[in-house]
């Protein structure tokens, strides 16, 4: 959870979110505030100009608008909220005793000057308007302040219902604003993270916005540095393998000469060592030299190879070595198949699977060869009958130079470096396991090409 947090707080959309959320609120809130408060004082304007209608129809069509009752109760006396109240107000006080209750409300109203007014009368609260008529008469135009309030509150809320509905919506909507604005950059971040560590060429700023460009103009300076970097590495690796071959090969023939020159045994036994020891210094030689062009050279133009072809030209070369220890080396499959690539990448790869196989099986063991096609696409596996490598090293062992634990075997560690590079090129996966899982023996190693 904290590792979560961690990120919510350091996303920066979440932070421009937030951020555009609240400014946007900040500013919506009070202008929806003043909204409604000017909608709703408009909306009771409205309703008093209504009542300045009715005191301006009274006046011009001279209407006859009654005086207080002698029952003594009072016009604004009733339950009907919608009414509109129109009433004479007294010129004097009513003498009459039991008009005691109208006489006092209306000469309340009477003592009111002219304009709007708000009263409460008999327990309902009224909007009134008191004006005097051409006639000299004041006349009181009221309506109850219920029913103006209620209509006032709706017409305010209308003018504020877009936002409440915008409210809900407007975290979500500037979400996916902001995420829509940094779909470039998520789509470079994917465009570099598909890249292999061969992939150096410069990134298209094109699509990008501007602010973005110079960010993008600077990792392409770096990749041209770690290409040239690269590059240089992969030269001076070539070159050294290249020049050494030349003293390797004067030193192992002169190692042989010495060797038929008749020498004591205990001589001859050392010329055995050094031969031994120049032997593993041209095949380190002429592993580098291949990795060096796995890694630098471009891929050749891919065809329709045979792989019983290549295994075929393998068998040929390596079997005098199966041989020499008694291992029982061929193919077991009987079916061929083409995958799309080059004759020289599917021979070297072949080549030092197999002989990778070869020097880690024991005296007598076994190394098969078999390719297999189904909808998956092609593979080729080669199987031993030696020791395997545990899963924990499995990754390791492509690196270059890379040894396992406990490894005798002379070899120089280049071999499956060299096949995951070459693979890599092709589009290929190269993966390792167990040839006997429940003995947790023997390596099976796989070269898997896609339909």
């Amino acid at each position: 959870m904290d590792g979560r947090q961690r990120r919510l707080k350091d996303s920066l959309q979440l932070r421009l979110s937030l951020w555009l959320t609240g400014g946007i609120l900040a500013v919506a809130v009070p202008a929806a505030a003043l909204s409604f408060g000017a909608a709703y004082d408009e909306a009771n304007e409205l309703q008093d100009d209504a009542l300045r209608h009715v005191h301006a129809l009274f006046d011009q069509h001279r209407l006859a608008a009654g005086p207080a009752r002698p029952d003594g109760d009072t016009p604004f006396a009733g339950g009907d909220e919608a009414r509109v109240v129109v009433q004479l107000l007294p010129s004097q006080p009513l003498q009459a005793p039991d008009q005691a209750t109208a006489d006092d409300t209306l000469q309340q109203l009477a003592a009111l000057p002219d304009g709007i007014h708000r009263r409460t009368i008999a327990g309902t609260s009224y909007r009134i308007l008191l004006r005097r008529l051409a006639t000299g008469e004041r006349l009181a135009v009221a309506q109850p302040a219920a029913v103006r309030d209620e209509i006032a509150l709706e017409g305010a809320l209308r003018t504020l219902l877009p936002l409440l509905v915008l409210l809900p919506l407007l975290p979500l909507l500037v979400l996916l604003l902001v995420r829509r604005g940094f779909r470039p950059i998520a789509m470079l971040a994917q465009d570099i993270d598909r890249r292999s560590e061969h992939e150096l060429q410069p990134l298209a700023p094109d699509f990008l916005p501007s602010e973005m460009r110079p960010f993008v103009t600077a990792i392409n300076r770096l990749l041209e540095r770690v290409a040239q970097a690269m590059q240089a590495q992969r030269r001076f690796v070539a070159d050294a393998a290249h020049e050494l071959r030349s003293p390797m090969t004067a030193l192992s023939l002169q190692a042989e000469a010495l060797a038929d020159s008749g020498l004591p045994p205990d001589v001859q036994a050392k010329v055995a060592t050094l031969r031994s020891g120049l032997r593993r210094g041209r095949d380190l030689l002429e592993q580098l030299l291949s990795l060096a062009r796995a890694q630098a050279a471009p891929p050749p133009a891919a065809v329709r190879v045979s792989l019983l072809q290549v295994f075929r030209l393998v068998l040929e070369d390596l079997m005098p070595l199966a041989q020499a220890r008694d291992i029982d080396l061929g193919v077991t499959s009987d079916i061929d198949a083409a995958p799309l690539a080059s004759e020289v990448d599917l021979l070297l790869m072949v080549r030092n699977l197999v002989d990778n196989a070869i020097r880690h099986t024991p005296d007598g063991g076994r190394v098969d060869l078999a390719v297999l096609a189904g909808d998956g696409g092609i593979a080729v596996e080669v199987c031993d009958t030696g020791p395997g490598i545990a899963p924990e090293e499995r990754e390791r062992v492509f690196d270059p130079f890379y040894r396992t634990l406990g490894n005798a075997h002379t070899g120089s560690g280049l071999g499956l470096s060299i096949v995951a590079t070459v693979a890599r090129r092709l589009g290929a996966r190269v993966t390792l396991d167990y040839a006997d899982r429940q003995a947790l023996a023997g390596l099976r190693a796989s070269i898997l090409f896609g339909r």
